[in-house]
């Protein structure tokens, strides 16, 4: 059964289960890592990065609002944050995060102008953007987002509608970076924003929460 209202239990189970499934990947992200050194670390960075913020949501009060949970997440993702893919995916959060203050539930829209804000917020912060990393991907994800919204959008679907763009961006990573394309591989930071994105979606359509729940 798939949720369409995105209150606050709803926003800290889908970063949880975001965080679950970029560590189940970790190792495959690192050894698409050749960029923009080829040291291996990169699922591994991004995994710790998500996991400090992860610690926090947790001990959050149940009566926090969507806002503060999306606050708590990215200044933790912030501190915490591991490499560069670590960083950009703290910012992302970051700006996201900002977004969405004041707000005890989100829309549809929210999560695409959340997600304009999360990409706004990385590429200002990164003295030389690079295309063809994650922020590529997560910059398309918002596009593809926004060019789907309609009064009659769900958050689900939107949700998935933005994963698509960004898995499409991922695939195209290799043209656009010729280190990856000689190396056979698409972009590891890429990679583990999709990968938490789609655990997000998971949450979405009821299949993580009792999972979830049963963590201890």
């Amino acid at each position: 059964m798939e949720i369409t209202t995105i209150n606050t239990e709803l926003v800290a189970k889908m970063f949880l289960a975001g965080a679950k499934n970029l560590d189940a990947k970790k190792e495959w992200i690192n050894e698409l890592n050749v960029f923009p050194v080829p040291d291996g670390d990169t699922g591994t960075n991004m995994s710790m990065t998500i996991s400090a913020a992860k610690r926090e949501v947790q001990l959050m009060d149940s009566k926090a609002t969507v806002a503060e949970v999306s606050k708590t997440a990215a200044g933790a993702l912030l501190r915490g944050a591991r490499g560069n893919s670590g960083v950009i995916l703290s910012l992302l959060f970051r700006g996201f995060s900002k977004s969405l203050v004041g707000k005890a539930e989100a829309s549809a829209a929210d999560l695409v102008d959340a997600m304009d804000a999360g990409v706004k917020a990385a590429y200002k912060a990164v003295m030389k953007p690079t295309e063809g990393t994650i922020l590529t991907v997560a910059r398309v994800a918002h596009e593809e987002g926004a060019k789907a919204l309609t009064a009659e959008s769900t958050e689900t679907g939107i949700w998935q509608t933005m994963i698509d763009g960004a898995k499409k961006a991922l695939a195209e990573t290799p043209e656009l970076l010729p280190v990856l394309k000689k190396a056979g591989v698409v972009d590891a930071g890429g990679a583990g924003l999709v990968y938490v994105m789609e655990g997000m979606q998971q949450v979405f359509q009821g299949g993580a929460i009792m999972e979830l729940q049963e963590e201890s």
